[in-house]
Protein backbone atom coordinates (compact mmCIF):
# COMPACT_ATOMS: atom_id res chain seq x y z
CA UNK A 1 0.00 0.00 0.00
CA UNK A 2 1.26 3.48 -0.87
CA UNK A 3 2.02 5.64 2.14
CA UNK A 4 0.79 8.70 0.27
CA UNK A 5 -2.37 7.40 -1.34
CA UNK A 6 -3.62 10.76 -2.61
CA UNK A 7 -0.45 11.48 -4.62
CA UNK A 8 -0.81 8.48 -6.92
CA UNK A 9 1.74 5.90 -8.00
CA UNK A 10 4.52 8.23 -9.15
CA UNK A 11 5.27 11.29 -7.05
CA UNK A 12 8.25 13.56 -6.46
CA UNK A 13 9.08 14.89 -3.01
CA UNK A 14 11.35 17.52 -1.49
CA UNK A 15 12.26 17.77 2.20
CA UNK A 16 13.75 21.05 3.45
CA UNK A 17 15.60 20.57 6.72
CA UNK A 18 16.67 17.03 5.84
CA UNK A 19 19.56 17.03 8.32
CA UNK A 20 17.22 17.04 11.34
CA UNK A 21 15.85 13.96 13.06
CA UNK A 22 12.37 14.28 11.56
CA UNK A 23 13.53 15.51 8.16
CA UNK A 24 16.03 12.68 7.67
CA UNK A 25 13.45 10.11 8.77
CA UNK A 26 10.94 11.47 6.24
CA UNK A 27 13.50 11.20 3.45
CA UNK A 28 14.31 7.59 4.38
CA UNK A 29 10.63 6.65 4.54
CA UNK A 30 9.98 7.97 1.04
CA UNK A 31 13.15 6.38 -0.33
CA UNK A 32 11.61 3.03 0.58
CA UNK A 33 8.26 3.86 -1.06
CA UNK A 34 8.15 2.32 -4.57
CA UNK A 35 5.66 5.00 -5.62
CA UNK A 36 8.14 7.81 -4.93
CA UNK A 37 10.14 8.40 -8.11
CA UNK A 38 12.34 11.10 -6.55
CA UNK A 39 12.94 12.38 -3.05
CA UNK A 40 15.42 15.17 -2.45
CA UNK A 41 16.58 16.45 0.92
CA UNK A 42 18.26 19.81 1.41
CA UNK A 43 19.67 21.63 4.42
CA UNK A 44 22.38 24.09 5.35
CA UNK A 45 25.00 21.39 4.81
CA UNK A 46 23.69 19.78 1.61
CA UNK A 47 25.13 20.26 -1.87
CA UNK A 48 22.17 22.49 -2.70
CA UNK A 49 22.22 24.40 0.55
CA UNK A 50 19.52 26.52 2.16
CA UNK A 51 19.51 28.84 5.15
CA UNK A 52 15.91 29.66 6.01
CA UNK A 53 17.02 32.77 7.92
CA UNK A 54 18.34 34.24 4.65
CA UNK A 55 15.92 35.06 1.83
CA UNK A 56 18.67 35.18 -0.77
CA UNK A 57 19.63 31.61 0.15
CA UNK A 58 15.98 30.50 -0.01
CA UNK A 59 15.48 32.09 -3.42
CA UNK A 60 18.72 30.62 -4.79
CA UNK A 61 17.82 27.10 -3.63
CA UNK A 62 14.36 27.32 -5.20
CA UNK A 63 15.87 28.50 -8.50
CA UNK A 64 18.39 25.65 -8.58
CA UNK A 65 15.71 23.06 -7.79
CA UNK A 66 13.24 24.31 -10.36
CA UNK A 67 14.67 21.96 -13.01
CA UNK A 68 14.08 18.97 -10.69
CA UNK A 69 10.37 19.64 -10.30
CA UNK A 70 7.54 19.97 -10.31
CA UNK A 71 7.19 18.37 -6.90
CA UNK A 72 4.01 16.71 -5.68
CA UNK A 73 5.08 17.04 -2.04
CA UNK A 74 7.23 19.68 -0.34
CA UNK A 75 7.88 19.34 3.40
CA UNK A 76 9.54 22.01 5.52
CA UNK A 77 10.91 20.19 8.56
CA UNK A 78 12.72 22.98 10.40
CA UNK A 79 12.05 24.57 13.78
CA UNK A 80 13.41 25.73 17.11
CA UNK A 81 12.09 25.21 20.65
CA UNK A 82 15.09 25.96 22.84
CA UNK A 83 18.58 27.37 22.54
CA UNK A 84 20.91 27.34 25.53
CA UNK A 85 20.77 29.07 27.91
CA UNK A 86 17.16 29.96 27.09
CA UNK A 87 14.29 27.49 27.44
CA UNK A 88 10.54 27.93 26.79
CA UNK A 89 9.04 30.47 29.15
CA UNK A 90 6.77 29.31 31.96
CA UNK A 91 5.63 32.81 32.88
CA UNK A 92 5.48 36.33 31.51
CA UNK A 93 8.45 37.51 33.58
CA UNK A 94 10.68 35.19 31.57
CA UNK A 95 9.92 36.82 28.21
CA UNK A 96 13.13 37.85 26.45
CA UNK A 97 13.18 39.95 23.28
CA UNK A 98 16.24 38.27 21.77
CA UNK A 99 14.70 34.82 22.27
CA UNK A 100 11.34 35.95 20.89
CA UNK A 101 13.01 37.28 17.76
CA UNK A 102 15.11 34.13 17.30
CA UNK A 103 12.14 31.80 17.66
CA UNK A 104 9.97 33.81 15.27
CA UNK A 105 12.81 34.05 12.75
CA UNK A 106 13.12 30.25 12.56
CA UNK A 107 9.53 29.14 13.16
CA UNK A 108 7.59 31.85 11.35
CA UNK A 109 9.54 34.27 9.16
CA UNK A 110 11.74 31.64 7.50
CA UNK A 111 8.84 29.32 6.64
CA UNK A 112 6.85 32.25 5.24
CA UNK A 113 9.69 33.00 2.83
CA UNK A 114 10.05 29.32 1.94
CA UNK A 115 6.36 29.20 1.02
CA UNK A 116 6.80 32.40 -1.00
CA UNK A 117 9.61 31.02 -3.16
CA UNK A 118 9.00 27.27 -3.18
CA UNK A 119 5.28 27.06 -3.88
CA UNK A 120 6.08 27.71 -7.55
CA UNK A 121 7.85 24.33 -7.63
CA UNK A 122 4.62 22.46 -6.87
CA UNK A 123 2.80 20.36 -9.39
CA UNK A 124 -0.45 21.85 -10.64
CA UNK A 125 -1.93 18.40 -10.24
CA UNK A 126 -2.64 17.08 -6.74
CA UNK A 127 0.12 18.38 -4.45
CA UNK A 128 0.86 19.14 -0.80
CA UNK A 129 2.99 21.84 0.81
CA UNK A 130 3.65 20.84 4.41
CA UNK A 131 5.19 22.81 7.28
CA UNK A 132 5.97 21.07 10.55
CA UNK A 133 3.93 22.95 13.14
CA UNK A 134 2.84 21.97 16.66
CA UNK A 135 -0.41 21.33 18.50
CA UNK A 136 0.64 23.90 21.12
CA UNK A 137 0.27 26.49 18.35
CA UNK A 138 -3.50 25.98 18.41
CA UNK A 139 -5.15 29.05 19.94
CA UNK A 140 -8.38 27.17 20.58
CA UNK A 141 -6.63 24.22 22.24
CA UNK A 142 -4.42 26.28 24.58
CA UNK A 143 -5.47 25.37 28.12
CA UNK A 144 -2.16 25.28 29.98
CA UNK A 145 -0.48 28.54 28.95
CA UNK A 146 3.28 29.01 29.05
CA UNK A 147 5.77 28.51 26.22
CA UNK A 148 4.93 31.99 24.94
CA UNK A 149 7.46 32.32 22.14
CA UNK A 150 7.04 28.83 20.76
CA UNK A 151 3.23 28.84 20.94
CA UNK A 152 2.97 32.28 19.35
CA UNK A 153 5.47 31.51 16.58
CA UNK A 154 3.59 28.36 15.61
CA UNK A 155 0.21 30.10 15.80
CA UNK A 156 1.55 32.79 13.48
CA UNK A 157 2.93 30.10 11.15
CA UNK A 158 -0.49 28.46 11.07
CA UNK A 159 -2.12 31.75 10.06
CA UNK A 160 0.41 32.19 7.26
CA UNK A 161 -0.34 28.65 6.05
CA UNK A 162 -4.09 29.21 6.12
CA UNK A 163 -3.81 32.56 4.33
CA UNK A 164 -1.35 31.32 1.70
CA UNK A 165 -3.54 28.30 1.07
CA UNK A 166 -6.37 30.57 -0.07
CA UNK A 167 -4.14 32.44 -2.53
CA UNK A 168 -2.24 29.45 -3.88
CA UNK A 169 -5.49 27.59 -4.59
CA UNK A 170 -6.31 30.22 -7.22
CA UNK A 171 -3.50 29.03 -9.49
CA UNK A 172 -2.88 25.57 -8.02
CA UNK A 173 -6.46 24.30 -7.65
CA UNK A 174 -5.50 20.86 -6.32
CA UNK A 175 -2.88 21.99 -3.78
CA UNK A 176 -3.37 21.85 -0.02
CA UNK A 177 -1.13 23.61 2.49
CA UNK A 178 -0.69 21.62 5.68
CA UNK A 179 0.33 22.62 9.19
CA UNK A 180 1.49 19.24 10.50
CA UNK A 181 1.82 18.30 14.17
CA UNK A 182 4.41 15.47 14.44
CA UNK A 183 3.56 14.49 18.01
CA UNK A 184 6.30 14.05 20.58
CA UNK A 185 9.34 12.66 18.79
CA UNK A 186 12.58 11.46 20.33
CA UNK A 187 14.66 14.19 18.71
CA UNK A 188 17.18 16.85 19.57
CA UNK A 189 14.32 19.34 19.86
CA UNK A 190 12.36 17.35 22.46
CA UNK A 191 15.07 15.58 24.46
CA UNK A 192 15.45 18.29 27.15
CA UNK A 193 11.72 17.88 27.85
CA UNK A 194 11.56 14.12 28.22
CA UNK A 195 11.25 13.26 24.54
CA UNK A 196 13.75 10.43 24.86
CA UNK A 197 11.37 8.72 27.31
CA UNK A 198 7.92 9.53 25.93
CA UNK A 199 8.58 10.33 22.29
CA UNK A 200 8.14 8.15 19.22
CA UNK A 201 11.18 7.07 17.26
CA UNK A 202 11.67 9.46 14.31
CA UNK A 203 11.18 6.57 11.88
CA UNK A 204 7.80 5.68 13.39
CA UNK A 205 6.69 9.31 13.50
CA UNK A 206 7.71 9.86 9.86
CA UNK A 207 5.66 6.90 8.63
CA UNK A 208 2.60 8.02 10.60
CA UNK A 209 2.91 11.60 9.30
CA UNK A 210 3.16 10.45 5.69
CA UNK A 211 0.18 8.13 6.10
CA UNK A 212 -1.82 11.02 7.58
CA UNK A 213 -0.82 13.27 4.69
CA UNK A 214 -2.01 10.59 2.30
CA UNK A 215 -5.56 11.08 3.62
CA UNK A 216 -5.75 14.88 3.26
CA UNK A 217 -8.92 15.70 1.28
CA UNK A 218 -8.55 17.51 -2.02
CA UNK A 219 -11.31 19.93 -1.02
CA UNK A 220 -9.19 21.70 1.60
CA UNK A 221 -6.96 24.65 0.64
CA UNK A 222 -5.35 24.25 4.08
CA UNK A 223 -5.57 21.97 7.10
CA UNK A 224 -4.09 21.72 10.60
CA UNK A 225 -3.31 18.02 10.82
CA UNK A 226 -1.97 15.69 13.50
CA UNK A 227 0.36 12.76 12.80
CA UNK A 228 -2.47 10.39 13.79
CA UNK A 229 -4.71 11.70 11.00
CA UNK A 230 -7.00 13.80 13.18
CA UNK A 231 -7.52 17.51 12.56
CA UNK A 232 -6.61 20.15 15.12
CA UNK A 233 -8.51 23.36 15.83
CA UNK A 234 -6.68 26.37 14.46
Amino acid sequence: MAILENLGTAYKALVIGANGDIGSALVKAMQSDPHCTLVMGISRSSEISIDISNEESIQHASSVLESKGPFDLIILATGILHQAPIVPEKKLDQLNLDYLQKVFAINTFGPALVIKHFHRLLSKKRSLFVCISAKVGSIEDNRLGGWYSYRASKAALNMLIKTAGIEIRRTYPETTLVALHPGTVNSRLSQPFGGEKTGQAPEDAALKMLQALGQVPTTSPSIFLSYDGSTILW
